[in-house]
């Protein structure tokens, strides 16, 4: 099991050198990654101060040596694949090979869409979505490119340097559970980071939600014919900083079959300040050891 912290860019978290600052207590108190949200809008009627998750995430690679940094997530279907393909190697090359990309469609549709005068219809942005992965997949590896859907077009294009990582920087997919096509998704790809019911009030799943998920994604994942390939499952919420009862609460969850344990507050207000945070990081991850 490894150990991430998840923290909004919005809110206190928008200061570059403040989520700097809090990946140096990350790493320093022994986690192993630390996940950074990707809105541009979010909650418009909170009018919160934001910032570019790629911009918090390159002052926390030169923060740091050792953890992990990535999305959680980003709404590929917003982007264009290419500047995405771009960003990400850029990155990976800047930490050594510390990359990842979460993705999905991104939520509130209304407003990181709507608003913008992008289409809502779910349908439409989860095609853009599964031509966008496909595109960063082929363009990541260095080879010639050209790929024509229906939403996008790469024309012989070849991207060079490649991430340091290979064959990519791994794509963990999320989505909420018990939905199904976002986990179905996420069994083609290398990770799944599903919010599970009582993920507002950062509420683990439970055994029982875990051993229904984790069956889907397996089946998917034979499927696929990947059951061999390495495959990260991604569960979290508040985790107690008592070493029995964290036990009791993440252990039953990777006997089932989680390889990651990601560190959530509660949506509330204290979502947008760095100290409850920051308070939790220097406690230390939950390790069961």
């Amino acid at each position: 099991m490894r150990y991430s912290v998840n923290v909004p860019n919005f809110g206190e978290f928008a200061s570059p050198e403040a989520f700097a600052e809090v990946a140096r207590r990350v790493e320093a108190a022994g986690w192993d990654a630390l996940l950074v949200w990707d809105h541009v809008v979010g909650e418009k009627a909170e009018r919160w101060e934001i910032a570019d998750p790629w911009i918090l995430l390159t002052a926390a690679a030169l923060a740091t040596s050792r953890i992990r940094l990535g999305t959680a997530i980003t709404a590929v279907a917003r982007r264009r694949p290419t500047k995405l393909a771009r960003e990400l190697t850029t990155l990976d090359r800047l930490t050594g090979g510390r990359m990842i990309l979460g993705v999905g469609l991104g939520e509130p549709v209304d407003d990181e869409y709507g608003a913008l005068g992008d289409t809502t219809d779910r349908r439409v942005l989860a095609r853009r979505l599964d031509e966008g992965l496909e595109g960063l997949n082929r363009l990541w590896s260095g080879d010639p490119v050209t790929y024509h859907g229906e939403h996008v077009t790469i024309d012989d294009i070849t991207f060079r340097p490649t991430p340091v990582q290979r064959p990519r920087v791994p794509i963990w997919v999320g989505g909420m559970w018990p939905n199904k096509p976002p986990m179905r998704r996420a069994a083609r790809w290398d990770g799944a980071i599903p919010g599970t019911p009582g993920v507002a009030d950062a509420r683990p799943p439970t055994p029982e939600e875990t051993d229904e998920l984790v069956r889907f994604l397996r089946t998917q994942r034979l499927s696929y014919g990947r059951e061999a390939e390495p495959f990260e499952i991604v569960l979290g919420g508040a985790s107690p900083t008592d070493r029995s009862a964290a036990r009791d609460l993440i252990g039953p969850l990777a006997d089932r079959g989680a390889t990651w344990w990601d560190e959530r507050l509660p949506w509330g207000p204290d979502m947008s300040h760095t100290e409850p945070v920051l308070r939790r990081v220097d406690q230390g991850p939950p390790r069961l050891d």
